[in-house]
């Protein structure tokens, strides 16, 4: 680990810790994935990987909503998904122990907001469900069954009855779901 460290220049490392809910720990422990899957060691915190090339950490794979995670995350002009050590060090903070329930939940309405509106509205939850369920023929659900379960989340979560939920509202469903917190994590 020593030679990682050497690649991180200290005062990024001591900015890194400051601006994250990482420790040195983790943040050496990232910067040494992020090396590793760039395939080469010139200082990761000045270029970017592809989202192909973040996708292929375990810890995001197995993810359903993996692409989405790495839109959300990145900085990039285009955006292709692609992170910079930043954005990959932002991503790891928000989902780690210590991130606060006001972060996570801010960053999972973010990941649920496929269309980046603003608000969860009934194709978004359309799109979280089958995400959860998956979208074979054996674990989708009806078009009924669809209807009425996102018929469900809007009558307990809309509080304004407006037709989507907003970001006040769900976290105000999240406060109420004490396995939020400890279920919103990657840990590398």
């Amino acid at each position: 680990m020593g030679a990682t460290a050497s690649k991180l220049p200290k005062d990024l490392l001591s900015e890194y810790q400051e601006l994250t809910f990482l420790t040195k720990q983790e943040i050496l422990l990232a910067h040494k994935r992020f090396s590793e899957l760039q395939g080469r060691e010139d200082g990761p915190y000045i270029s970017r990987l592809s989202m192909e090339k973040i996708l292929m950490v375990p810890e995001l794979k197995s993810n359903p909503f993996r692409k989405r995670i790495c839109h959300v995350f990145s900085s990039s002009d285009i955006k292709d998904g692609s992170l910079s050590f930043e954005d990959f060090l932002d991503l790891l903070s928000a989902f780690s122990d210590s991130a606060s329930l006001e972060i996570k939940s801010h960053y999972a309405f973010r990941i649920f907001d496929f269309d980046d509106d603003g608000t969860l509205n009934a194709s978004d939850l359309e799109q979280l469900v089958n995400c959860l369920t998956g979208e074979t023929d054996d674990t989708r659900l009806s078009a009924e069954e669809m209807r009425q379960l996102i018929s469900n989340i809007l009558e307990e979560s809309d509080i304004d009855k407006d037709g989507s939920v907003n970001l006040s509202e769900f976290q105000h469903v999240i406060s109420r779901s004490p396995d939020f917190v400890s279920s919103f994590k990657i840990v590398l």
